[in-house]
């Protein structure tokens, strides 16, 4: 029903369904599972309004700016709409723009989610439980954020900046003197969307390494980058046709991204490695030193209800394990003691099940605990080398 409903309401609330199946640390499961089966599928604006809005905003004559341009779409959704185009110079670009009036549809639409968000906070049993009101709050903020496409345009930026040799992940480039706050042109890239498993297979593409690989550009974002694309969704992701036996992945649309500070990175990693060694009572004291929980908590109670939700989970062969879930499952006993949200560490969390989702669908048997943990232990002892130290 609540799938249903924001469907019925229109797009801006189709991308506050998509948002609540991002935050499972405060949605149940299976309204997340139902949520995550939104389309954010929207009917396109006139292509004159289109291109009324890139001359306006570039300050020439679509003929003037590009050889070619084409007046059909090639995507439309909530926020911003696609066309494609190339150059005088030859070079295939992508025009993104932020569709007109939205900010007055928003805010609109925000005053009413808010609305309800209180009166369910206020009147519910699991009101207070679920901060309807902070996740109303947080969408907001990241809806705002997408309207900048200048904004999204730096985050490419960096993000190729940081892959630009690595036979990992592409980022295409942004053309700076045609990208404006409401107008964005990149590099067209062509790939294989990474759902569409047939095509993958079709050229061969050796499946292991594509799933290990999304594994590795994930922990590479997060410690190496320190800068990770917080919107990893398949919609968002293709294959590079080159190469298939190597194969690298493509990102687009880099309107969300994440960081954590160097304490959140350190307590994270130790964390994780603590937690597949069963080593629960280190968990517990890692949450406290980081200041996740109050100081005032019983490490004892903390290790004891941490031990209770883990032990099942690990009783399990590593590759069936889900290291996104084993997270998730660590991050609610710990709300019970009072631990705050924290909004880094819940946008990570969402990344990483998006990843270990995808990494599962091209190929199931993924061990995803073999790559982390080499990675993870590397990190922490690159960290606290001599030399890094000094």
């Amino acid at each position: 029903c609540l799938r249903r409903a924001c469907e019925d309401l229109g797009p801006i609330f189709v991308k506050f369904g998509q948002l609540l199946s991002t935050r499972p640390d405060l949605v149940p499961a299976d309204i997340v599972l139902e949520l995550n089966h939104l389309q954010d599928n929207v009917a396109p604006f006139a292509p004159e309004e289109f291109q009324r809005i890139v001359e306006g905003s570039l300050g020439a004559g679509v003929e003037t700016i590009f050889a070619s341009y084409d007046k059909t779409p090639l995507a439309s959704a909530s926020v911003a709409q696609v066309h494609t185009a190339v150059l005088k110079d030859g070079r295939e670009v992508v025009i993104k723009v932020v569709r007109p009036g939205i900010e007055r549809v928003i805010e609109q639409d925000i005053a009413l989610l808010l609305l309800v968000a209180r009166w369910i906070e206020n009147n519910t049993l699991d009101g207070k439980r679920l901060h309807p009101v902070e996740i109303v709050q947080d969408y907001r903020i990241t809806i705002v954020d997408e309207l900048d496409l200048q904004r999204e345009g730096a985050n490419a930026s960096q993000l190729r900046r940081n892959f630009l040799q690595s036979p990992l992940l592409y980022v295409p480039e942004i053309y700076w003197d045609y990208t404006r706050s409401n107008v964005l042109v990149m590099e067209r890239i062509y790939g294989i969307p990474v759902t569409d498993v047939t095509a993958l297979a079709a050229q061969g593409t050796d499946m292991k390494k594509l799933a290990e690989r999304g594994v590795e550009i994930f922990f590479t974002q997060v410690f190496d980058h320190n800068f990770f694309h917080a919107d990893m969704h398949p919609g968002n992701i293709f294959v590079s046709r080159k190469n298939p036996q190597l194969p690298q992945y493509i990102a687009v649309d880099m309107a969300i991204v994440g960081s954590l500070t160097r304490e959140d990175q350190y307590y994270l990693a130790r964390n994780l490695l603590a937690m597949f060694r069963r080593d629960y009572r280190l968990v517990a004291e890692l949450h406290v030193q980081s200041g996740w929980v109050p100081n005032t908590v019983r490490v004892e109670e903390l290790e004891a209800a941490i031990r209770t939700v883990c032990e099942p989970i690990f009783e399990k062969p590593l590759k069936e394990i889900s290291f996104a879930n084993v997270l998730l499952s660590l991050f609610r006993t710990a709300r019970r003691f009072d631990m705050e949200v924290q909004p880094q560490l819940v946008l990570l969390q969402k990344t990483l099940l998006n990843i270990e989702g995808l990494g599962r669908q091209l190929y199931p048997d993924l061990d995803l605990w073999a790559t982390a943990h080499p990675f993870l232990e590397r990190w922490l002892k690159n960290r606290f080398h001599p030399k890094s130290l000094w």
